[in-house]
């Protein structure tokens, strides 16, 4: 059963120029410490990789039915990468509660993330889904 879905478009640009003009100000406001590392890795597609995370925050609050309001803020939605390196969301404060709120008892959420780039842009996907508990494999 779908719960909810979300998607973003974003403009690498408009990611890099916030990160010039703002700095840490900016990067903290908006990511953890695990996106921030592995998007400091990423050398020369560095901005891309922030850009797409931007993008699954963005659709993450619209799949939640929230945006960043309710209780949700930024950094309640952390873009991590499963061990098949497959993107996923690790949901904390008041995107973990409204997560909670919309799953139906005796079901668990299933957060399926898809990202990508193609310069200028950057594109995310999420689809938040509940599935018997007993059927959970690798959620987060």
């Amino acid at each position: 059963m779908i719960l909810g879905v979300g998607s973003d478009l974003i403009d690498i640009d408009r990611i890099e120029k916030a990160i010039e003009r703002f700095g840490d100000r900016f990067l903290d406001r908006i990511f953890t410490e695990v996106e921030r590392r592995r998007c400091d890795r990423r050398g020369a597609i560095r901005i891309a990789s922030y850009a797409r995370r931007f993008a699954a925050k963005e659709a993450a609050a619209k799949a939640l039915g929230t945006g960043f309001r309710a209780g949700v803020f930024w950094r309640d939605l952390g873009v991590v990468n499963l061990p098949s390196g497959q993107p996923g969301l690790r949901l904390t404060g008041g995107a973990l509660e409204r997560l909670k709120a919309i799953t139906p008892p005796g079901m668990q959420a299933r957060l399926d993330v898809s990202l990508t780039d193609e310069p200028p842009l950057a594109q995310a996907i999420v689809i938040i889904s509940a599935i018997p508990a007993a059927s959970v494999v690798g959620a987060l």
